[in-house]
């Protein structure tokens, strides 16, 4: 089977390879093909990607940033396992896996003829090597809670690798998916990058741009193009400027839904897929008022969500109650859990000592739709006597003061993950929700024996964070990306920001 065949993203028996033995076979890329007659794709053409997601820098365990995911998962880096466009888990560097009996020991066979873009090999110490680094004490890593199953790795041999869990973990393999195998030598990776997959980093330009060559040497098919720019705008409208100027070639994802009509009568594609972003309104929940749960229901009850949604997303996107989307097993309909009501929102806060109201800052990313929705959310909360104080921050002053630090008191926030209900579970993370009860339903849950199990037991978990108004799940973003005419191959969902390029064609002009 080739590396391409590989990479459908419809593969018919992709979702049966989480567990067992797992065999695939990759084959060389071929060499540069010849020019195109305009109209047909041309396999030399350079891609050039608009996006609002820039990383605040490149290496996954630093708080790289969703934007991170965007660009290096799977184009520049590669892990053990595939997580493909519509959530199965396919093989990827691992062709082969064994599981032992009680579920403790996973023996991963790697790809024969992978190597670093440095050309060194990717062998059993590479992936030893960033399967401790990933779980290490230093590493901020999204999955690092779920992926502390793991208790020791081994290596066997160059092209052998056993990795023993503490406890068993149903989604071990899903999860891994996500992890790169980076090269022990590399060094510092925040502003580099060697990885194995089709695409190298020729040049990172901090504020502007990241670019990726594709690479010569990649033990499986070459990409369908011949690299990828990816160009930011801190400004909406200045990206869709540049797509109908032809400066970017697609977005990743359209802020502005107004505009669409007018990319639509130019001939350029709508491309409408699943999301996995939800816009959060999160709190501290350590500190006061919003260790309170009536105060967070509260807040939640004085927010016209449906409002919102029209005014940023013209409709589009959902309302949902809780961290899970309905595309996960688990998905319960809880958007009207916490209902908007004026009313109930000032007697809740009577009845927990704000009948005068409060105030509170508001700590928001100055990117996306973010600011906007924090004025919505100021102009709410006001009639109710809330004074939110609104304070605007580049990203990486997000991920120091908010994430790293948990200095603040509410953020707004955009979570891209897949299957994050699990930080829920961690009274650590950066908005510290604590409640025994999730937390042993979704350790539980993890160590299931089946998916209906695990399915059954996160559903508590869910009902909880909901029934508790844990965040402020405002709603699920829709995923909308605009291509020009005689661009094909784009990804249509978005899963957890991940963004395959390599299937990317454009037409020779």
């Amino acid at each position: 089977m080739t590396a391409r065949h590989r990479r459908t993203r419809l593969l018919a028996s992709a979702a049966s390879l989480a567990v067992g033995a797992l065999v695939l076979a990759g084959c060389a890329g071929g060499g540069a093909a010849p020019s195109s007659a305009p109209g047909e794709a041309d396999p030399q053409a350079e891609v050039i990607v608009g996006s609002q997601n820039e990383p605040t820098n490149l290496d996954q365990i630093f708080g790289g940033s969703s934007g991170v995911t965007e660009v290096f998962t799977g184009n520049v880096y590669e892990g053990l396992f595939k997580i493909t466009d519509d959530a199965a888990v396919e093989p990827l560097l691992a062709t082969e896996t064994e599981v032992s009996e009680d579920g403790l020991v996973y023996t991963f066979t790697l790809q024969p003829d992978a190597t670093f873009h440095s050309g060194d090999p990717v062998d059993a110490e590479a992936v030893k090597y960033s399967l401790e680094r990933f779980v290490s004490e230093e590493s901020i890593a999204a999955r690092k809670r779920q992926l502390s199953v793991i208790d020791s790795v081994e290596v066997i041999d160059d092209r052998t690798v056993a990795v023993t869990l503490s406890q068993p973990s149903i989604s071990f393999t899903y999860n891994l998916g996500y992890v790169w195998i980076v090269n022990p030598a590399a060094g510092d990776l925040t502003s580099a990058a060697d990885g194995s997959g089709p695409y190298a980093l020729a040049d990172y330009r901090k504020g502007d741009s990241i670019a990726l060559e594709v690479n010569e040497d990649y033990w499986g098919e070459a990409p369908a193009n011949g690299g990828v720019v990816y160009q930011y705008y801190a400004d909406p409208t200045a990206l869709n400027n540049a797509l109908l100027t032809n400066a970017v070639d697609l977005v990743t994802s359209q802020s502005n839904p107004d505009s669409l009509a007018e990319f639509e009568a130019a001939g350029f594609e709508i491309i409408e897929g699943t999301s996995t972003t939800k816009e959060l309104l999160a709190f501290n929940d350590r500190i006061a008022p919003f260790d309170d749960i009536q105060v967070r229901k509260a807040i939640y009850s004085a927010i016209n969500r449906e409002q919102l949604l029209d005014a940023i997303w013209d409709g589009r996107g959902q309302l949902i109650g809780s961290m899970v989307p309905p595309s996960e097993p688990w998905y319960l309909d809880l958007a009207d859990n916490n209902p908007y009501d004026p009313a109930l929102s000032e007697e809740l806060l009577a009845d927990a000592g704000y009948a005068d109201g409060f105030s509170f800052t508001l700590d928001t990313p100055d990117s996306g739709v973010h600011s906007t929705v924090a004025e919505f959310v100021k102009t709410e909360l006001a009639k109710v006597g809330i004074t939110v104080d609104i304070n605007i921050i580049t990203d990486d002053e997000w991920y120091q003061k908010v994430y790293t630090d948990t200095d603040f008191e509410a953020t707004l926030q955009g979570h891209v993950n897949d299957r994050d209900i699990n930080f829920y579970g961690n009274p650590d993370f950066y908005w510290g929700y604590d409640n025994a009860d999730v937390q042993t339903w979704l350790a539980d849950s993890e160590a299931a024996s089946t998916v209906e199990e695990q399915t059954e037991l996160v559903k508590l978990a869910n009902q909880q964070i909901s029934d508790d108004a844990a965040s402020i799940w405002l709603y699920l973003n829709p995923q909308l990306r605009v291509a020009a005419p005689g661009v094909s191959g784009v990804p249509e969902n978005g899963l957890n920001s991940l963004f395959y390029v390599y299937d990317i064609e454009k037409a020779a002009s």
